[in-house]
């Protein structure tokens, strides 16, 4: 990544910056007003369509390689975004893996507090069952508190004695709402988009009063994480969340989970939607798709 790059997407994710005080309503015209401008995605093609009673958008690839469904969770702090605003980052990964991906528009806080959106992604996943998806043949995916869902989801999905899928890939994902990784203050100011404050306002609406040092909510601290299946955890050094990741998956692997943590040096939150313009995004997602392929049986 050249200096100008860096500083180009900084200066661009700072005059973005989400107001969380706002109301969720205006969080969320804002924030897909942000995240849909352009033209759609290239080489996928979008469908609406519906899954375990939830509206979902189909993405599927021109040239499908692999026999395979990735369900994928948008990010938005639990209160804002939609399986459009995850398009092109989704549709970036979609490309790579050559499957299909199917992204659930969960229910929201704070309309729908926690653990409604978690209940959601277990239900898409058991769907997905239902419909005689083999279960190895399935990779869930997800960004910022999309990553925090597929974890929930999961670990859920393990105590029902659902199959497990066969890999996750998570993005930058939320995975500690007590916020107690050193990251939170020493990437204060480094992150440009992300600090305690208006994060806290966010896990406000999403857990309603409901204790935050618990295992569906706070993986990276607290909770058995065993018969996960394996993971990768993808994020960036500039990043209030950093420590969610790094932490998490120390706590994974002592629970013998197949775990890989891959950190960007210099890179935002969710750097990988920035494809266009970044070429660590491109590289990451390489290394994702890769990931996702090596976990995938043969046909």
């Amino acid at each position: 990544m050249t200096q100008q790059q860096r500083a180009e997407i900084d200066r661009l994710m700072r005059a973005a910056r989400l107001d969380t005080s706002l109301p969720p309503d205006e969080l969320r015209e804002f924030f897909e007003m942000y995240t849909t401008v352009g033209p759609p995605p290239a080489g996928v093609t979008l469908a609406d369509s519906s899954l375990a009673g939830r509206p979902a958008l189909w993405i599927t690839p021109d040239e499908a390689r692999v026999d395979a469904t990735i369900l994928y969770f948008h990010g938005g702090g639990w209160v804002y975004g939609s399986p459009r605003t995850a398009a092109t980052l989704t549709a970036a990964l979609v490309r790579g893996v050559g499957a299909p991906a199917v992204c659930p528009a969960y229910r929201l806080a704070p309309e729908h507090p926690f653990p409604a959106a978690i209940e959601d992604g277990l239900a898409a996943y058991r769907a997905l069952l239902e419909q005689g998806t083999p279960p190895e043949r399935i990779v869930v995916a997800g960004d910022s508190s999309g990553g925090g869902l597929t974890v929930g989801a999961l670990l859920r999905a393990r105590d029902e004695g659902l199959p497990r899928p066969a890999c996750a890939v998570l993005f930058s994902a939320g995975l500690d709402a007590t916020r107690s990784g050193d990251s939170m203050d020493a990437k204060e100011g480094v992150d440009p988009l992300f600090d305690r404050e208006n994060l806290a306002r966010l896990s406000a609406h999403y857990l309603a009063g409901a204790e935050p040092r618990q295992p569906l909510v706070s993986p990276a601290v607290v909770g058995d994480l065993g018969g996960l299946p394996p993971l990768l955890l993808q994020v960036g050094t500039n990043e209030v969340l950093l420590d969610d990741s790094t932490r998490f998956a120390v706590r994974a692997a002592h629970h013998d989970v197949d775990v890989v943590l891959d950190v960007t040096a210099g890179v935002p939150h969710v750097f990988q939607s920035l494809h266009a313009h970044l070429d660590e995004a491109v590289e990451a997602l390489d290394r994702a798709a890769d990931f996702v392929h090596r976990h995938l049986p043969p046909k």
